[in-house]
């Protein structure tokens, strides 16, 4: 149960993300989801040993863990770290008294079947998901999740050999794992952009007019108010707009490098990988009418924009000079590209070469 003095209803959310879930009916029968299992486990461990060779980067959290989940399990272990993350940030930004406005005493309920609403609906579309808030190095909690009723109803669909299919899988989460655990600074600074942000969650309500004033110009000038960041963003301050920006650029850099890397890992033991990457590719696009709106409204579009935008960032860095180029970018948070960098690869080479041109 949640406590009347947090923030958000996260019983709340977790009911009605679960509601929303039950609504997508793929079933698994006891021998689908044994082999379920047993694939996850040994194609894991393969997996992080080919994510090793092929990035250079190597966890220090010891030996991955793979937990098959479902779609119901999978909105827990959600709600559990953002309510570990969130909650106590929320809560000193509302003096421990909770927040005003939208997320007081009465919209607290409403904030967690908001997002019990969107994590219902991502539920039907997550594949696999690397626990990052309990990556600390030797956690018994850090996990890989694999939510099996999607992966199988893919496999179903699209005729997937599933053995092949599930490695190609791991290789992108086990590339999120080490980038997160192989890189000392990484996930600290991951959390404390996410910490400054959280601000965004509780608008001034003249901040909130005002966005909304911007959003009317963008419509009556044929631009779309949602496109860049979704909701959020639209009500985000120019302060909050540049943490915002920061995030997208790193999270453009880790997914296109996860898509880079789980494409060419293991080319010559996942020979349909192309073929894989071809029907999830599709899969993001093919949103349209209401649901391109929800995507929009949630800022799930400019997510999935990440994946191809941060894919081709990585090759043209690697196509410039090879993974030691990419491989500064590891270095330092100063390294990491922006958001502007991640559509224009050269600013961020010649930053680079800039940074290593200045005295020590």
């Amino acid at each position: 149960m949640t406590s009347p003095s947090e923030p958000v209803a996260w019983d709340v959310a977790e009911r009605v993300a679960g509601r929303v879930a039950r609504r997508i009916d793929t079933r698994i029968d006891w021998a689908t989801l044994r082999s379920l299992v047993t694939d996850f486990e040994e194609v894991t461990a393969q997996a992080e040993a080919l994510v090793e060779e092929s990035t250079g980067l190597r966890s220090s959290a010891g030996p991955a863990r793979a937990q098959v989940a479902t779609r119901e399990e999978w909105i827990h272990a959600n709600v559990s770290s953002f309510r570990r993350l969130l909650g106590p940030v929320l809560a000193r930004a509302g003096k421990g008294q909770g927040l005003p406005g939208f997320l007081g005493p009465v919209g607290r309920v409403a904030a967690g079947a908001e997002m019990g609403v969107v994590l219902g609906w991502m539920s039907g579309r997550v594949l696999g998901q690397y626990d990052l808030l309990f990556a600390d190095s030797g956690s018994p909690q850090d996990a890989v999740y694999y939510v099996g009723p999607n992966i199988v109803s893919l496999e179903r669909r699209h005729g997937f050999e599933p053995r092949e299919f599930r490695l190609w899988i791991a290789l992108h989460e086990l590339t999120h794992r080490a980038q997160f655990t192989g890189v000392p600074w990484l996930r600290a600074h991951f959390l404390d952009l996410v910490e400054r942000s959280v601000a965004i969650a509780s608008p001034d309500p003249r901040q909130v007019l005002e966005a909304l004033g911007r959003m009317a110009v963008d419509i009556r000038s044929g631009r779309n108010p949602l496109a860049e960041s979704g909701l959020v963003g639209a009500l985000a301050s120019p302060e909050q707009l540049e943490t915002l920006r920061s995030i997208q650029g790193m999270m453009s850099l880790l997914e296109g490098h996860g898509d880079v890397t789980m494409d060419r890992a293991a080319r010559d033991l996942i020979p349909n990988a192309e073929h894989y990457s071809q029907v999830l590719r599709a899969r993001r696009e093919s949103a349209s009418g209401l649901m391109k709106f929800f995507q929009q409204l949630i800022g799930l579009e400019a997510k999935l924009r990440q994946y191809a935008d941060g894919a081709r960032f990585v090759r043209e860095i690697e196509s410039t000079g090879g993974p030691e180029l990419l491989a500064l970018a590891w270095q330092g948070p100063e390294n990491l590209p922006s958001a502007a960098e991640i559509q224009a690869p050269d600013r961020w080479v010649s930053r680079l070469r800039g940074l290593a041109l200045e005295p020590a």
